[in-house]
C-alpha cells in the first residue's frame, strides 16, 4: 500500500484505484495516493521529517510495487472530511492492522480509516481540546499496538490499543525548538526530536525521558566556530529536513541548506560537515545499505560512495523533466523511489545507479514531497514451509493428524498469496520494460 500527499488548489478529495492491486488517492490541498495489494501483510508508515508551512507528500511502498501501467483515469475520487486550509503532515497505519491507520495535519486534525484508506473520518481527542491551542500535529509511529503523536505547541500523545483511545503525556515547556519527530522503538520506548537538534529517549511511556545529545546543534556550532564548516559560524537556524536510519543513525539539513549534520548513537554532539557540491542541499537520507542520498535544490540526485558515513559524492543522472526532487526512499538494497516537483515520479532497481520516470503520475498538478518505505514479508511463505516440514519429520502422523492439516492449511494459503505476488511482480517487471 502506497500514500502520498499532493498540494492543490481546489477542494480536499482522495482518489483510490478502482482496479484491484492498483494505487489509491487521497486529497486535501494535499492529496492521499495509496496503492494496495492482495498480498498487504504489514506496513506500518511513520513520518521521517517535518516540511514546515507547506503540505506534505508521503508514499509508503507496498509489499510488492503498484502496477505502473495504472492510469489516473482509472482512479475514483473520495472526499477527506477536512476544511481545504488544513495541511497534511503525517500518515501511519498500525503494524497488526494494515486496516487502521491515522491521519494528521494542521489545526488539530486527526483523521481515522478502519477500512485501508477507503473513507476517513474525523477523530477528536479530548486530552488535546482541554486549552485554547489549536494543534499542529507534526508526527505518528506505531509499533505494535503503542502509538505515540508530536505536535506543535508541545504536546505528546501515547496509546496502547492500537489508538482506540489516547492519553496525553505531559512535557516540559522549555524543551528547546519544536518536536517534529518521533519514533516508536519497542515496548514503552520511544525517540523524539526537535528541530534545534535536541533528541530525547524515553523507556516508560514518555513520563521520563534522557537526553541523548549533550546540547542543540546552535550551541555546538557556536562554540566550534573554527570547525571549518560552511555557514556554521553563529548559527541560529533549525532544521529543514531531519531523517533517521533503521539503526538509530540521523542525518539533518540546515535551514539555508548550506551544510548538513550527522548523529549517531552514542555521540554526545552532533557532527557538522560541508556540502560536497555546489548547489544548496534540498533533502538528505539514508539508503537501504547504509549510504546517503542527497538532493540538492533546483534538481539533482548524488550518492555517497560506499556504504558509511562520508563527504564524497558522485552525480547519479534523473528524467525529472527539469523539476527538483524533493525526497528519495529506499525499499530495498536494490529498489527505491524519488518523487518531486510537478509529480515527478521516479524508480530504481538497481541501488540507484539508474532511474525510471513512472509516467501514471505526470498529470498531477502539484508537488511530491516526501517518501516512505516498509520492509517485505514475502519471507514468511518460506519460514512457515519450513516450519511445517520440521514439524512434519518431528511428531507422530496419527496423532497430530489435525495440526498437520492446519498447518498444512497455512502453509497452501501462504503459497497461494505468494503466487499471486510473483504474478503481480511479473507484470510490473513487463511494464517497466
Amino acid at each position: 500500500m502506497a500514500t502520498l500527499q499532493f498540494t492543490f488548489t481546489d477542494s480536499t478529495t482522495l482518489f483510490r484505484p478502482s482496479l484491484p492491486s492498483t494505487r489509491t488517492f487521497s486529497r486535501n490541498r494535499s492529496l492521499i495516493v495509496k496503492a494496495s495489494s492482495s498480498s498487504s501483510d504489514d506496513f506500518s508508515k511513520s513520518r521521517r521529517r517535518f516540511i514546515a508551512e507547506t503540505a506534505a507528500l508521503s508514499v509508503s511502498l507496498p509489499q510488492l510495487a503498484a502496477r505502473a501501467e495504472d492510469a489516473l483515469s482509472e482512479w475514483e475520487r473520495v472526499y477527506l472530511p477536512i476544511d481545504p486550509g488544513v495541511v497534511l503532515l503525517d500518515i501511519a497505519f498500525v503494524p497488526d492492522d494494515p486496516n487502521h491507520g491515522f491521519l494528521l495535519g494542521t489545526r488539530q486534525t486527526i483523521l481515522e480509516t478502519k477500512d485501508g484508506g477507503n473513507t476517513w473520518a474525523p477523530r477528536s481527542i479530548p486530552s488535546a481540546e482541554d486549552e485554547d491551542f489549536n494543534y499542529r500535529f507534526n508526527s505518528i509511529s506505531f509499533k505494535g499496538k503503542e502509538g505515540w503523536i508530536v505536535g506543535k505547541p508541545a504536546i505528546l500523545l501515547y496509546t496502547s490499543d492500537a489508538g482506540d483511545s489516547w492519553e496525553r503525556i505531559p512535557l516540559s515547556a522549555e524543551l528547546p525548538g519544536d518536536m517534529v519527530y518521533i519514533k516508536a522503538t519497542g515496548e514503552k520506548s520511544a525517540e523524539m526530536v526537535t528541530d534545534e537538534g535536541a533528541i530525547y529517549v524515553t523507556a516508560n511511556r514518555g513520563y521520563n525521558w534522557r537526553a541523548a545529545v549533550q546540547e542543540t546543534v546552535s550551541a555546538t556550532l557556536n562554540r566550534t566556530v573554527s570547525s571549518g564548516i560552511s555557514g556554521a559560524s553563529y548559527y541560529t537556524g533549525t532544521f529543514n529536513t531531519v531523517n533517521r536510519s533503521p539503526d538509530g543513525r540521523y542525518v539533518a539539513v540546515s535551514s539555508r541548506g548550506n551544510f548538513y549534520l550527522t548523529w549517531e548513537p552514542g555521540q554526545p554532539f552532533w557532527q557538522p560537515h560541508n556540502r560536497a557540491v555546489a548547489r544548496r542541499i534540498q533533502n538528505m537520507g539514508w539508503r537501504a545499505d547504509g549510504g546517503l542520498w542527497l538532493l540538492v535544490r533546483g534538481g539533482g540526485l548524488y550518492l555517497s560512495k560506499g556504504t558509511g558515513l562520508t563527504e564524497e559524492f558522485e552525480e547519479v543522472p534523473v528524467q525529472s523533466r527539469g523539476f527538483g526532487i524533493l525526497d528519495v526512499g529506499y525499499r530495498s538494497t536494490d529498489e527505491a523511489w524519488a518523487a518531486g516537483g510537478s509529480g515527478i515520479l521516479l524508480r530504481t532497481t538497481n541501488g540507484g545507479k539508474s532511474w525510471i520516470r513512472d509516467k501514471a503520475a505526470d498529470n498531477i498538478a502539484a508537488n511530491l514531497y516526501s517518501v516512505k518505505s516498509v520492509y517485505l514479508l514475502l519471507s514468511l511463505t518460506f519460514i512457515i514451509i519450513v516450519i511445517y516440514c520440521l514439524y512434519f519429520k518431528s511428531t507422530n502422523y496419527l496423532e497430530e493428524l489435525p495440526a498437520r492439516l492446519l498447518m498444512l492449511l497455512i502453509c497452501l494459503v501462504f503459497i497461494f498469496t505468494f503466487s499471486i505476488c510473483l504474478y503481480d511482480t511479473f507484470f510490473s517487471i513487463l511494464s517497466w520494460i
